[in-house]
């Protein structure tokens, strides 16, 4: 059967601070530049979720678009929206939550809610020109 795949974009605001702990304030600069200032700083991230399957013969979908728009919209945009990502989420109080760091941490979210026969791939965009892709490989 041939597969298919289905796309959602979303957004959310956050702050977020690169750091490496192990390292003095001059390092950190060099390697992260403003990104590594104390205040942190913000980002309007957008994301684009992927799905991509066999068509079900009963529904017609590969996934139904009205719950991959509800399900994103709690375990992304909720979650992530107006948030300082190193203080508020607990698990980047030890990873450095670089976009890479990010769109892994989100596929990992979604993957465990949707079916195994499923591929998921997600983009986030963490400037107009800036992104990362992740699909579990």
């Amino acid at each position: 059967m041939m597969k298919v795949t289905i796309s959602r974009k979303g957004h959310f605001s956050a702050a977020h601070r690169l750091y490496n702990p192990h390292w003095d304030h001059n390092k950190n600069i060099k390697e992260f530049g403003k990104c590594a200032y104390i205040n942190y700083h913000g980002h309007n991230y957008e994301y684009i979720v992927s799905i991509t399957g066999e068509i079900n013969s009963k529904t017609g979908f590969v996934f139904n678009i009205q719950k991959l728009k509800n399900l994103i919209h709690k375990e992304i945009d909720i979650f992530f929206d107006h948030k300082n990502i190193n203080v508020d989420i607990e698990e980047f109080y030890d990873v450095n939550p670089t976009m890479e760091n990010i769109v892994i941490f989100l596929w990992n979210k979604i993957k465990k809610k949707i079916s195994s026969n499923l591929n998921l791939k997600i983009t986030l965009y963490e400037t107009k020109n800036n992104f990362a892709e992740y699909d579990g490989s």
